[in-house]
């Protein structure tokens, strides 16, 4: 059974930072490449980020590159994204997935991103 937990959300100002995590569970973390997806208010869900599954290649969308970075921990079984000089912007519910399925969306978590 997938499970993907998403944590380390909240608010931030502009130009703070946060770090989430995703606890995954139910298969081979190993094998899959993970991605973080962003949905912001009124908006559609969108990837942001990618690594392979063995973290030795990242890509990004233009909006956050060079301020988010995805990293992964194959045996702690978490992928995380590192959120600096945020953005009002940035302000979403975000979702960790398994690149190349199985399907699997969690909850998200809220960050917002306010003066």
């Amino acid at each position: 059974q997938v499970k993907l937990v998403e944590s380390g959300g909240g608010r931030a100002q502009p130009g703070g930072s946060l770090t989430l995590s995703c606890a995954a569970s139910g298969f081979t973390f190993s094998a899959h490449g993970m991605n973080w997806y962003r949905r912001p208010p009124g908006k559609t869900r969108t990837l942001i980020a990618h690594i392979n599954s063995a973290g030795t290649s990242t890509t990004y969308d233009e909006s956050v590159k060079g301020r988010f970075t995805i990293s992964r921990d194959n045996t702690k079984y978490i992928v995380s994204l590192q959120m600096n000089n945020l953005k009002p912007e940035d302000t979403a519910v975000y979702y960790c997935n398994i690149h190349r399925g199985p399907d699997y969306w969690g909850q998200g978590i809220q960050v917002v991103v306010s003066s």
